[in-house]
């Protein structure tokens, strides 16, 4: 190995596991949001149970594999492959079944979807807060940093776009500028 590797091996990279671990405060993090995920599924009423848990059988290969069966099963008998006795030789019967069942798990999945998309709504909130709150924060601390190395005489101090960085956002004007920019 040349030194060159060597150096590169044992340089942290975002791939490489912490030795120590992770931060304590993204454990602590973890938790919180398992602890979260664990209560909201706990509040959930026994029809969203049901429908979460139809949803999650009707999207499995057993699902798939069972009705494939059981519809081969159906035509080889209503076609006459088999010595049982046809008892739905125009598959009219096995359109009903068919027709039905798409309503009832088009409706599950539907339901499925409307959780998934509360849970999304809330989660994006939440990233928005962060986001505003780490904006802010970050503002604070560039102008406290710039106001340190202006009293030291450090150049950099005066660059231009420290004073546009220390600027607060406005979400508000963002998002009027965004729809503007999408109506054009």
């Amino acid at each position: 190995m040349s030194p060159s590797q060597a150096d590169e091996s044992t340089r942290p990279t975002p791939t490489v596991r912490p030795e120590d671990g992770l931060a304590s405060a993204l454990t602590r993090n973890i938790a919180a949001l398992a602890e979260r995920r664990q209560a909201e599924e706990a509040r959930a009423g026994t029809d969203q149970r049901v429908a979460r848990a139809i949803t999650r059988f009707a999207g499995s290969m057993v699902f798939v594999w069972l009705h494939v069966t059981l519809v081969v099963g159906w035509i080889a008998i209503n076609l006459g492959w088999t010595p049982l006795r046809p008892f739905d030789p125009t598959f009219v019967i096995l359109a009903t079944f068919a027709s039905v069942e798409a309503i009832f798990i088009s409706t599950f999945i539907l339901i499925a979807q409307n959780r998934a998309a509360e849970v999304a709504d809330r989660r994006a909130s939440l990233d928005l807060q962060i986001s505003l709150l780490s904006e802010h924060e970050v503002t604070q601390l560039i102008r406290l940093v710039t106001r340190i190395a202006d009293h030291l005489g450090i150049e950099e101090a005066s660059d231009p776009e420290l004073a546009e960085l220390q600027r607060t956002v406005a979400p508000e004007a963002v998002l009027e500028r965004i729809e503007e920019a999408e109506e054009e």
